[in-house]
């Protein structure tokens, strides 16, 4: 599989080297030849031509003839590729440094252009095809004129056509050298960019594999093209996700094993007392009996939290909301916790005005909300302490406060208190619950529209604050 992307990433790389520097080699090759080269070449032989005829020309106006002409075309050739034809006005050949030519002196010759020539024109021909097999040509016919404007002769310059040839496959093969050199680099470089890609997804791939399969994976390092790097860092936060809930699962098993065995020990222990004759004993039945019923009840709150938890997996809960006025409600919810309170021996104090809006809240999940708080404002205040839960309007929001005065929340653990299965360390704290408590009430809250907000110095107790809106009508 990984061969096959790489393969695939080699060619997505390659394959557009392969199609685009193809056609920029047709493409600057024709520009090359057309805009420059031959260009270029048919402007050295007309300079050449110019330069010829003048000479011609000033050798008959100082003889009278043109008898050192000869000497001239052969002594001062320009350039060796060239083929140098001289002319008569008639047409026919008088001179060349071509020995074909050279034989058909006194014969006409048909050059295209040559009528053109002959009425003092001057004339540059060019015959040109990219296509391979076809032959190049650059002529120039130039008249020779006395002063008085007649035409004495005419100058045939061009390039034999083997050399002009030659010379553009020549500058063809290097261009075509150049091109492959530049695939061949281009092709170095997308393998180099494929296997440089592949590296990090085939970590990536390995690593979902083995998440998969079970194995603890390592977060990866972020490495290669950005978008390499994005798909790195999404799998990193997979990873550090799963292994959360890896380690909240463990958490969970090892709280429900730790929670369920002392209600059930208990239980337990009262049914053995029960089958040997406590029944016959009036009181200890009844304290049985009560310390029974009160396991059970511990048991079904854990069942609770298990339940909620479940919620939290499914989405979003559905609430069954309604008008209520928290100044009836809220003494209403409270008085269990305050039973509690007063057995533990705290001051228990409950502040909450008359005049508190309605609010529509599901009663049974808000008075959760409320439950946990103050369990756990009574749970952690040491005897002899004080509980105070006050409530009020702000604005457009309600609130609930739970101020105790335990040991407080050390700074570091208020940023976790919320999570799930998060116990404190903080005091030598004896753990209680499963750690789901703060973390369902604030889903609860957050459920409402609302939320919890805490404050909290060591030493100074805590405080635990729920926010509601008021609906309006």
């Amino acid at each position: 599989m990984f061969r096959t992307l790489q393969s695939r990433l080699v060619l997505s790389h390659i394959l557009p080297l392969v199609i685009v520097i193809p056609l920029m080699y047709v493409s600057l090759s024709y520009l090359f030849e057309t805009r420059l080269l031959l260009p270029r070449l048919a402007q050295n032989l007309v300079g050449d031509a110019r330069l010829l005829t003048e000479i011609a020309r000033w050798d008959y106006l100082t003889s009278g003839e043109q008898r050192s002409l000869q000497y001239y075309l052969f002594n001062l050739e320009p350039n060796p590729q060239v083929r140098l034809v001289y002319l008569r006005p008639d047409g026919t050949v008088q001179y060349s440094n071509d020995p074909d030519y050279l034989a058909q002196s006194g014969k006409a010759v048909n050059v295209p252009g040559l009528a053109r020539a002959q009425a003092g024109e001057e004339v540059l021909l060019t015959s040109y095809s990219f296509l391979p097999g076809r032959d190049y040509s650059i002529s120039v016919l130039m008249p020779v004129q006395a002063q008085s404007g007649q035409t004495i002769g005419i100058l045939w310059m061009t390039y034999f056509e083997a050399s002009l040839t030659r010379l553009f496959r020549e500058m063809r093969l290097l261009s075509t050298l150049i091109t492959l050199g530049s695939l061949l680099v281009g092709a170095a470089l997308g393998s180099v960019l494929a296997f440089s890609t592949t590296r990090p997804i085939r970590q990536v791939t390995a690593a979902i594999l083995g998440l998969a399969g079970g194995e603890r994976s390592q977060v990866l390092v972020e490495q290669g093209p950005q978008e390499t790097r994005d798909l790195v860092r999404a799998v990193n936060v997979l990873v550090t996700r799963l292994h959360s809930l890896e380690q909240a699962r463990r958490q969970l098993l090892a709280n429900l094993v730790h929670e369920l065995g002392r209600p059930l020990g208990a239980l337990r222990s009262a049914i053995q007392a029960l089958s040997r004759g406590a029944t016959q004993d009036p009181q200890l039945f009844q304290e049985l009996t009560t310390g029974m019923d009160e396991e059970a009840a511990r048991l079904q709150g854990i069942l609770n939290d298990l339940a909620h938890l479940h919620d939290q997996v499914l989405g979003p809960l559905e609430l069954q909301r309604e008008p209520v006025a928290l100044n009836d409600w809220l003494p209403r919810t409270l008085l269990p916790w305050g039973e509690a309170a007063a057995e533990k021996h705290l001051a228990w104090r409950v502040e909450i005005p008359d005049d508190l809006p309605q609010v529509e809240i599901d009663q049974a999940r808000f008075a959760q909300v409320i439950g946990n708080l103050a369990s756990n404002a009574v749970k952690y205040t040491p005897a002899g302490g004080s509980v105070q839960i006050r409530a009020g309007r702000e604005g457009d929001q309600v609130w609930v406060s739970f101020q105790d005065s335990g040991p407080g929340i050390p700074l570091e653990e208020q940023k976790l208190i919320f999570q799930p299965f998060f116990q404190g360390n903080y005091a030598q704290r004896i753990k209680q619950g499963m750690g789901l408590g703060l973390s369902i009430a604030q889903d609860l809250a957050a459920a409402h529209n609302g939320r919890i907000t805490l404050e909290s110095q060591p030493g100074l107790g805590s405080k635990f604050t729920v926010w509601l809106p008021i609906d309006h009508p």
